[in-house]
């Protein structure tokens, strides 16, 4: 796709500075830095400044909240030339707020820190992906994936061992066995399957009710992205697919996933599902999706905006695929 790169979480050209991280004077340097900034995350959530449009907070690396509340910090890259960092705040624990619904699906709640003014929020990233630009985005996308992975792996795989933070936050190193451990990232495929005028269209136990989207499975170890797609079809709605191609990937951060997305021509029709990996799945048709876009169906919600599934499915109505 000629502007793959558009969906949500897309590069924003953002310098990640790579050549520096393995230098801690230079990173003590950068995040000496009197114009450095801090991207700050509570609990998988980022900090943002909720005004119209709503943009990713961006605070100096010597703001009171982080030296109070600060844990971990990695080095996300170079904006225009300033040092960026991510910076974890999950230790501070917010009074008098119900905090049950924060890591949910869609967590609706928003947490303010009082040494911070209004309008900066903590917000959900699902919640609000399509409220930023490109490059905050891209900042939350990094920030999110790569602290939720240290929070998981803290321990070395290889011997057991407690690991320590390296390489700006981009490593583990085991201090006992001296393996070396980097942030994960599991590709998934999800697929824009066609047959003549219809797409395949599935659905999870537990999602909102009308709710729909592009089938989407995990790649194993082996195998390609085609025989990946033909296989999670198969498995989850019993469509046999022939000819697959790559169309656009996007980060996904929910917790670590890199999705590429394919088109798939179907050689079967019939449907028969896995129950323990979809609820249902349907073939809808281009007039009918098209209803469904413009808000005017009753039996169906389109994919979530900012998704790569509302993003393929919109250039497929709009024939811009190619």
């Amino acid at each position: 796709m000629r502007h793959a790169e558009t969906v949500t979480f897309g590069g924003s050209g953002l310098d990640r500075a790579d050549q520096i991280r393995g230098d801690k004077a230079a990173l003590d340097a950068a995040a000496a830095d009197p114009a450095a900034r801090a991207v700050l995350m509570w609990r998988g959530k980022p900090l943002i400044l909720r005004e119209r449009p709503a943009t990713l907070a961006r605070l100096p690396m010597d703001h009171p909240v982080i030296e109070q509340d600060a844990g971990l910090q990695i080095f996300l890259g170079r904006e225009d030339g300033v040092p960026v960092f991510g910076v974890d705040l999950s230790a501070w624990e917010p009074n008098n707020q119900d905090l049950q619904q924060v890591g949910a699906f869609l967590d609706p709640t928003e947490q303010q820190h009082p040494a911070l003014r209004a309008p900066m929020v903590f917000a959900e990233l699902r919640r609000i992906m399509t409220w930023l630009s490109p490059r905050d985005a891209e900042l939350a996308a990094t920030a999110k994936a790569v602290l939720g992975w240290h929070e998981t792996h803290g321990f070395c795989a290889r011997c057991g061992g407690r690991t320590e933070i390296a390489h700006g936050g981009w490593q583990r190193k085991c201090p006992a066995c001296g393996a070396h451990h980097f942030p994960r990232t599991d590709p998934v495929v999800i697929m824009l399957i066609l047959r003549g005028n219809s797409v395949l269209m599935g659905r999870s136990p537990g999602w909102p009710e009308g709710m729909y989207s592009l089938l989407a499975g995990f790649v194993e170890p082996g195998e390609t992205l085609e025989a990946a797609v033909r296989r999670e079809v198969f498995e989850e709605a019993g469509v046999h697919v022939g000819h697959v191609d790559y169309l656009a990937s996007q980060p996904w951060p929910f917790p670590s996933s890199l999705m590429f997305g394919c088109r798939g021509e179907a050689t079967s029709e019939e449907i028969h599902i896995d129950p323990k990996e979809i609820e249902d799945a349907i073939w809808v048709t281009r007039e009918a999706m098209m209803d469904v876009f413009a808000g005017n169906s009753t039996a169906m919600l389109p994919a979530r905006k900012g998704a790569i599934a509302h993003f393929l499915i919109e250039n497929w109505l709009a024939d811009t695929l190619e």
